[in-house]
């Protein structure tokens, strides 16, 4: 003989206050029922036939104690869900209380590496500093003065280069000293031709020919010349 096993409970739903009774007296009523068949098979004739229905009615015995004990699990975690569905359906009605929110399965961006900073350009080089001026050659007094005298000429009027040669020797310098003064006088000969055409000019008349042929007399080149009267008008 086999009892029926009530169905678990849904997940999620309250049990019924009373749905565990039965469990109570389940396994006492087995006991009678297997004791009311097992001395009814020994009160028969059969010995062979009372041993048969005694270890059936055994094996029937075991079989419902191992359903009820299923059972029992099976309620047990019921009661167990019910439990806390009713537990979490408490908080969530319960004023100014929110639920946790539910673990969010995207992981969290990793931060963007930083980037190195830019190294730092390297200082340019320090100039060089320019280089020291040649010590000036000792002069001899000759060309000092020579020099002096040159400078001195060249501010009042103008001068070829042979005629301030010339000038130098008639003041008593030597050649070689009037010639060294006049070389470093940084002298334009062309304006001194062209400075020299306008004072001639200044005072008399020239044609172009004419007034060529004076500077060269002067000293002037042919080319320093042609420059003088062209500069002077011409």
């Amino acid at each position: 003989m086999t009892m029926p096993v009530p169905p678990p409970a849904q997940p999620g739903t309250q049990p019924p206050a009373q749905p565990r009774t039965w469990l109570r007296w389940a396994i006492p009523v087995a006991a009678l029922v297997v004791g009311i068949v097992i001395g009814g098979a020994a009160g028969g004739g059969d010995p062979a036939s009372d041993g048969a229905g005694i270890v059936a009615a055994r094996s029937e015995v075991r079989e419902l104690e191992e359903q009820l004990a299923a059972a029992e699990e099976r309620a047990d975690a019921a009661e167990d869900r019910a439990a806390a569905a009713d537990a979490e359906a408490q908080v969530a009605s319960a004023p100014g209380v929110t639920p946790p929110p539910a673990p969010s399965s995207t992981p969290a961006p990793s931060p963007e590496p930083t980037p190195a900073p830019a190294p730092a350009p390297a200082p340019a080089p320090a100039p060089a500093p320019p280089p020291a001026p040649a010590p000036a050659a000792d002069l001899t007094a000759g060309q000092r003065n020579a020099l002096d005298k040159a400078r001195e000429y060249l501010s009042f009027t103008a001068f070829s280069r042979s005629g301030l040669i010339g000038q130098l020797e008639f003041e008593g310098f030597s050649t070689a000293d009037a010639t060294w003064a006049v070389d470093h006088a940084a002298v334009d000969w062309n304006a001194q031709a062209a400075e020299k055409a306008e004072e001639y000019l200044s005072f008399t008349s020239f044609s172009r020919s004419g007034l060529v042929d004076q500077l060269v007399f002067e000293g002037f080149t042919r080319e320093q010349a042609e420059h003088g009267v062209t500069a002077a008008g011409f």
